[in-house]
Protein backbone atom coordinates (compact mmCIF):
# COMPACT_ATOMS: atom_id res chain seq x y z
CA UNK A 1 0.00 0.00 0.00
CA UNK A 2 1.08 3.61 -0.87
CA UNK A 3 0.89 6.43 1.51
CA UNK A 4 -2.00 9.36 0.71
CA UNK A 5 -0.45 10.52 -2.90
CA UNK A 6 -3.34 12.96 -3.85
CA UNK A 7 -1.48 16.02 -2.01
CA UNK A 8 0.59 18.03 -4.11
CA UNK A 9 2.01 19.97 -1.49
CA UNK A 10 4.61 18.69 0.84
CA UNK A 11 3.22 19.84 3.44
CA UNK A 12 0.03 18.50 3.24
CA UNK A 13 1.58 15.41 2.43
CA UNK A 14 3.63 15.16 5.22
CA UNK A 15 0.79 16.51 7.51
CA UNK A 16 -1.74 13.69 6.58
CA UNK A 17 0.40 10.43 6.79
CA UNK A 18 -2.35 8.21 6.01
CA UNK A 19 -4.08 5.71 3.12
CA UNK A 20 -6.70 7.73 1.33
CA UNK A 21 -9.50 5.83 2.58
CA UNK A 22 -12.08 3.70 -0.09
CA UNK A 23 -14.22 5.99 0.29
CA UNK A 24 -11.97 9.38 -0.69
CA UNK A 25 -10.43 7.12 -3.30
CA UNK A 26 -14.21 6.25 -5.31
CA UNK A 27 -15.39 9.70 -4.77
CA UNK A 28 -12.39 10.96 -6.20
CA UNK A 29 -11.77 13.93 -3.88
CA UNK A 30 -8.65 15.63 -2.50
CA UNK A 31 -7.07 17.79 0.58
CA UNK A 32 -5.61 21.22 -1.18
CA UNK A 33 -5.50 23.45 1.67
CA UNK A 34 -5.44 22.73 5.80
CA UNK A 35 -4.66 24.68 8.61
CA UNK A 36 -5.43 25.55 11.94
CA UNK A 37 -9.74 25.50 11.36
CA UNK A 38 -9.67 25.82 7.76
CA UNK A 39 -9.36 23.16 5.15
CA UNK A 40 -10.46 23.02 1.80
CA UNK A 41 -11.41 19.86 -0.33
CA UNK A 42 -11.65 20.00 -3.82
CA UNK A 43 -13.50 17.00 -6.85
CA UNK A 44 -12.90 17.22 -10.36
CA UNK A 45 -16.71 16.47 -11.09
CA UNK A 46 -17.24 13.46 -13.27
CA UNK A 47 -20.14 10.84 -14.78
CA UNK A 48 -19.72 9.32 -10.83
CA UNK A 49 -21.18 12.22 -9.49
CA UNK A 50 -23.88 13.05 -11.10
CA UNK A 51 -27.64 12.02 -10.05
CA UNK A 52 -30.38 10.93 -12.46
CA UNK A 53 -31.07 14.89 -13.68
CA UNK A 54 -27.37 14.91 -14.61
CA UNK A 55 -26.23 17.36 -11.88
CA UNK A 56 -23.77 16.53 -8.87
CA UNK A 57 -26.10 14.05 -6.29
CA UNK A 58 -26.71 16.18 -2.91
CA UNK A 59 -24.86 13.35 -1.11
CA UNK A 60 -21.76 13.93 -2.95
CA UNK A 61 -21.77 17.44 -1.95
CA UNK A 62 -22.97 16.80 1.86
CA UNK A 63 -19.64 14.68 1.64
CA UNK A 64 -17.28 17.24 0.48
CA UNK A 65 -18.95 19.73 3.21
CA UNK A 66 -18.54 16.70 5.96
CA UNK A 67 -15.09 16.45 5.19
CA UNK A 68 -13.65 19.71 4.54
CA UNK A 69 -15.44 20.46 7.85
CA UNK A 70 -14.00 17.57 9.58
CA UNK A 71 -10.43 18.69 8.43
CA UNK A 72 -10.53 21.86 9.70
CA UNK A 73 -11.36 20.27 13.47
CA UNK A 74 -8.63 18.04 13.52
CA UNK A 75 -5.77 19.75 12.56
CA UNK A 76 -2.12 19.09 14.33
CA UNK A 77 0.81 21.19 13.48
CA UNK A 78 2.86 17.91 14.39
CA UNK A 79 2.92 15.55 11.02
CA UNK A 80 0.95 12.97 10.85
CA UNK A 81 -0.38 13.59 14.69
CA UNK A 82 -4.28 14.79 13.57
CA UNK A 83 -6.54 13.09 16.01
CA UNK A 84 -9.61 12.46 13.58
CA UNK A 85 -13.10 13.13 13.87
CA UNK A 86 -16.21 11.54 14.26
CA UNK A 87 -19.56 13.07 12.37
CA UNK A 88 -22.28 13.63 15.60
CA UNK A 89 -24.36 15.56 13.46
CA UNK A 90 -24.81 17.10 9.86
CA UNK A 91 -27.25 19.63 8.18
CA UNK A 92 -26.96 20.48 4.31
CA UNK A 93 -28.55 23.21 2.70
CA UNK A 94 -28.39 22.69 -1.39
CA UNK A 95 -28.49 26.41 -2.95
CA UNK A 96 -27.82 25.76 -7.12
CA UNK A 97 -26.95 22.79 -9.34
CA UNK A 98 -23.54 21.32 -10.00
CA UNK A 99 -22.72 20.30 -13.21
CA UNK A 100 -19.24 20.42 -14.30
CA UNK A 101 -15.86 21.45 -13.56
CA UNK A 102 -13.84 21.60 -9.57
CA UNK A 103 -16.12 21.72 -6.70
CA UNK A 104 -14.59 23.44 -3.41
CA UNK A 105 -15.58 22.70 -0.40
CA UNK A 106 -14.31 25.21 2.60
CA UNK A 107 -14.68 24.16 6.26
CA UNK A 108 -13.83 26.36 8.63
CA UNK A 109 -13.85 25.19 12.96
CA UNK A 110 -16.29 27.78 14.72
CA UNK A 111 -15.70 26.84 18.55
CA UNK A 112 -16.32 24.12 20.81
CA UNK A 113 -14.40 22.41 23.39
CA UNK A 114 -11.87 19.59 23.50
CA UNK A 115 -13.79 17.05 22.51
CA UNK A 116 -16.49 18.13 20.86
CA UNK A 117 -16.76 20.59 17.84
CA UNK A 118 -18.40 22.88 15.38
CA UNK A 119 -17.60 23.48 11.96
CA UNK A 120 -19.19 25.54 8.88
CA UNK A 121 -18.96 24.51 5.17
CA UNK A 122 -19.59 25.96 1.85
CA UNK A 123 -19.01 24.33 -1.71
CA UNK A 124 -18.37 26.40 -4.68
CA UNK A 125 -18.64 25.25 -8.62
CA UNK A 126 -15.98 26.02 -10.50
CA UNK A 127 -17.43 29.71 -11.53
CA UNK A 128 -17.17 30.45 -8.11
CA UNK A 129 -21.02 30.21 -7.17
CA UNK A 130 -22.10 28.47 -3.60
CA UNK A 131 -23.93 25.37 -4.65
CA UNK A 132 -23.96 24.16 -0.88
CA UNK A 133 -23.79 24.68 2.57
CA UNK A 134 -23.85 23.33 6.09
CA UNK A 135 -22.73 22.81 9.68
CA UNK A 136 -22.10 19.92 11.75
CA UNK A 137 -20.61 18.55 15.23
CA UNK A 138 -18.11 16.73 15.22
CA UNK A 139 -16.14 14.40 17.95
CA UNK A 140 -12.44 14.70 18.19
CA UNK A 141 -10.94 11.50 19.45
CA UNK A 142 -8.76 8.89 18.40
CA UNK A 143 -8.23 7.68 14.88
CA UNK A 144 -10.84 5.23 14.24
CA UNK A 145 -12.58 5.53 17.64
CA UNK A 146 -16.26 7.54 17.33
Amino acid sequence: PRMNDSFTDPFLAEHAKEMPSGYQRAMGYRLAEWSEGHAVVIVEIGPQHMNRRQVVHGGVLASLIDTACGFSCAYSATPGAHPGTATISLSTNFLAPAVFGTLRAVGTRRGGGRRIVFASGEVFDEDGQLVALGEGSFRIGERGRA
